[in-house]
């Protein structure tokens, strides 16, 4: 699924979007430039399942973590990580979260769970764009929900 963000709202109504339509857990790979937009909607999305207060960028934290109604979010950034293996220090268990928002994973993909949504955001003229790959079951039914519900409407939001 591809979709055009025409502004930092389009980024926003998406990640709010993807908030409504999400399986109970999930893996979300974020993955762009600089500047592409991951950190706008891994806080839209938050925001959305209700977090409270600042959500911060984990750039220097590595992470942060969110409580949710179902359990516990965690936004990660790796862009400063070297080698997965130092994603060990962090005390990550794969089962403790119900809600991975990963930017830059491929600096520690062998140490992540699988993803089950990859979000691929772009520059595009004034705006931005993101390309939705699903790589698991669960990504499969959240992309159906998402295109059902017709979540990708809103007036800044252009599917293709």
């Amino acid at each position: 699924m591809h979709i055009l963000l025409a502004d930092s709202d389009a980024t926003e109504a998406l990640g709010q979007a993807l908030a409504r339509t999400r399986p109970q857990t999930a893996v979300v790979h974020l993955q762009g430039d600089l500047g592409a937009g991951k950190s706008t909607l891994a806080r839209a999305l938050l925001r959305a399942l209700g977090v409270t207060g600042a959500i911060r960028s984990p750039t220097y934290t590595l992470v942060e973590r969110y409580p949710l109604e179902s359990g516990e979010a965690w936004h990660l950034d790796l862009y400063r990580i070297g080698d997965a293996g130092e994603l060990e220090f962090l005390g990550l268990d794969e089962g403790a979260a119900v809600l991975w928002l990963v930017e830059w994973p491929e600096r520690g993909i062998a140490a992540l769970p699988q993803a089950d949504l990859k979000v691929l955001l772009d520059v595009e003229g004034e705006g931005r764009s993101a390309r939705l790959v699903a790589s698991s079951e669960a990504g499969e039914q959240w992309l159906f929900r998402l295109a059902e519900a017709r979540q990708l409407h809103a007036p800044s939001l252009q599917a293709g």
